[in-house]
């Protein structure tokens, strides 16, 4: 391990279907941040136990884990979550893949349940990890706290939102999709997640919720956010639609905190460092 990490600092992993990555906070308050080489052959959790015997950044078996896990989310108002009903819930909005034989597939079938509490949005976002995944960490680790990917986002743009007399549509871009919100009264107004690979695709979604939400095209505001695809392109085509279009740069929105500066660091993750949660 790093000389200059304590044990028991927290360790940050981020999962998503075909990425894995690792960060952690040195005694010079400097962030560490270690990209893995996923094998597409095996499976993430695989991936993990693998990487748990080369990086010496996971060495340390005393430090407090946050996992931050990309997969689909369902938002439920915070009034209307119960823990024991969150499983059916789930299942009804995120159906189980199904085998070529019509059977749930045994990967739907491996997946556990969970939830975090967002109070400051008044929502509970329900997720789901991969079993085995999950086990992975909680046999390794003593402290594993899971979250979905998106949250450090969803909480940092909720506050941004208080800003100015307009509202705000938001898309954010990671891992190939794109998560489009908006926020109205403390809680959320709209949140989904769409497969968004191209500029074209992300501007039909985009423009699709603009109208659901009836928001004005001479007068709100659309910001986006992370790893657009072709940024500039999509902003110009944005803003043949729409009179008020902004691409969020990092080392403008975070008083060029140094975390910025770190290649290929997700979004997601630099505002966790910067905002603390």
């Amino acid at each position: 391990m790093t000389d200059s990490i304590q044990r028991g600092r927290r360790l940050v992993v981020r999962i998503s279907p075909g990425s894995m990555s690792f960060s952690a906070v040195t005694d010079e308050g400097e962030v560490v941040y270690h990209p893995y080489a996923v094998k597409n052959s095996i499976s993430m959790a695989a991936n993990l136990r693998e990487a748990l015997l080369s990086e010496s950044l996971l060495d340390d078996d005393d430090a407090t884990v946050l996992a931050l896990i990309d997969s689909p989310v369902l938002m439920l108002p915070a009034d209307l979550f119960h823990e024991d009903e969150q499983d059916a819930l789930y299942r009804h909005a995120f159906p189980l893949p199904q085998s070529p034989t019509g059977q749930n597939s045994q990967q739907g079938i491996g997946q556990v349940v969970m939830h975090t509490v967002l109070p400051d949005l008044d929502c509970v976002a329900v997720f789901a990890v991969q079993k085995d995944l999950r086990t992975v960490l909680t046999d390794h680790y003593r402290q594993v706290r899971f979250t979905p990917t998106v949250a450090p986002v969803w909480r940092h743009l909720h506050q941004r939102s208080y800003t100015g007399p307009r509202q705000k549509l938001y898309a954010y871009f990671h891992d190939r999709r794109m998560e489009v919100f908006a926020f109205a009264q403390n809680r959320f107004r709209f949140c989904n997640s769409f497969a968004a690979m191209n500029v074209n695709d992300a501007l039909y979604y985009i423009l699709a919720v603009w109208k659901h939400l009836s928001l004005v095209a001479e007068h709100d505001e659309l910001h986006l956010a992370g790893d657009l695809p072709d940024g500039e392109q999509l902003k110009e085509e944005a803003q043949r639609f729409l009179k008020r279009v902004y691409v969020i740069n990092p080392a403008g929105e975070f008083n060029r905190a140094a975390v910025t500066q770190i290649k290929g660091m997700p979004y997601d993750l630099m505002t966790l460092f910067v905002k603390g949660r």
